[in-house]
């Protein structure tokens, strides 16, 4: 099911399907990638329990084996409706038969969605419900439509320190670091770029990316307190994915226990856990 927010500037639609932000207008200009399946049949799906791919798709956790799909199981879940106003949209998903079978924690999982002005946010809220502690990762990865060339946009880091990341080899992360070459804080973006796939950023100090169209700012994402980082698009598709994410895929060395994977989030019983990003529109 598929349902809207809008304010004077903005029109955000979601769909009830993995809690999923399909579209966001601002005078019928589209920013969210429309989700062609030639390229890529999303659009900015929440990454949840895990982000990237397992190493075999595995995992083990108090002596037992299970498998989860790349970024989990979230996006591929209904979400319900708790809230919903003409700016703001509460969504909820809680453990069921099946997702127990892939993952053996009592949890709640909100994401709110909230238009203020020309900005629409994003917030996550994990409930641990479990018994012991809960572990997970989750991210988002919103993909943004880019209407001109691709060569046409370049991204702006707020930070003048060196930027470092690594590829993915057979979708596991590198141990190899590569340094990221930007001039006066900008990357033009070329394909060159992701011909091994995403770049992924380890324990950053970034906080935010605005993507230039032509040399004039067309949207920024703020992710102040997101640790990790990816930046992907596939080699001649229209779009470019800034994915703030607390935590990342399986190192190649992972030794494959969940409570030991790079990047894992711990929460304790009763605990809750909270983050927020935003896509900051630029009103032309």
């Amino acid at each position: 099911m598929r349902v809207q927010i809008k304010n004077n500037i903005l029109e955000a639609t979601f769909d009830t399907l993995g809690a999923e932000l399909i579209s966001l207008k601002s005078n019928e200009k589209e920013y969210i990638w429309e989700g062609n399946p030639e390229f890529w049949d999303k659009h900015s799906p929440i990454l949840f329990p895990t982000i990237g791919s397992l190493k075999d798709d595995v995992y083990f956790f108090g002596g037992k084996e299970y498998t989860l799909p790349r970024h989990g199981f979230a996006r591929e879940k209904q979400f319900q409706i708790v809230e919903q106003t003409e700016h703001t949209i509460l969504f909820s998903l809680q453990e069921d038969a099946e997702t127990l079978k892939v993952y053996p924690f009592c949890f709640e999982l909100q994401i709110e969605y909230r238009l203020v002005e020309n900005q629409l946010t994003v917030a996550y809220k994990v409930k641990n419900n479990s018994s012991g502690n809960l572990f997970f990762s989750i991210g988002g990865h919103p993909g943004f439509a880019l209407a001109e060339n691709f060569d046409h946009y370049s991204l702006v880091f707020e930070t003048d320190e060196a930027l470092q990341f690594s590829f993915l080899e057979d979708h596991l992360l590198s141990a190899e670091i590569q340094n990221l070459e930007v001039e006066s804080n900008h990357l033009p973006l070329h394909y060159q770029l992701f011909e091994k796939d995403a770049l992924v950023f380890k324990n950053h100090k970034i906080q935010a990316i605005t993507i230039q169209e032509n040399a004039k700012d067309f949207l920024k994402i703020n992710f102040k307190n997101f640790p990790d980082l990816g930046i992907w698009t596939k080699v001649n598709a229209p779009f470019i994915c800034i994915e703030p994410w607390f935590g990342h895929a399986d190192e190649v060395v992972s030794s494959q226990k969940l409570e030991e994977k790079s990047g894992i989030q711990s929460l304790e019983k009763n605990g809750q856990f909270s983050a927020t990003y935003s896509i900051e529109i630029a009103v032309q």
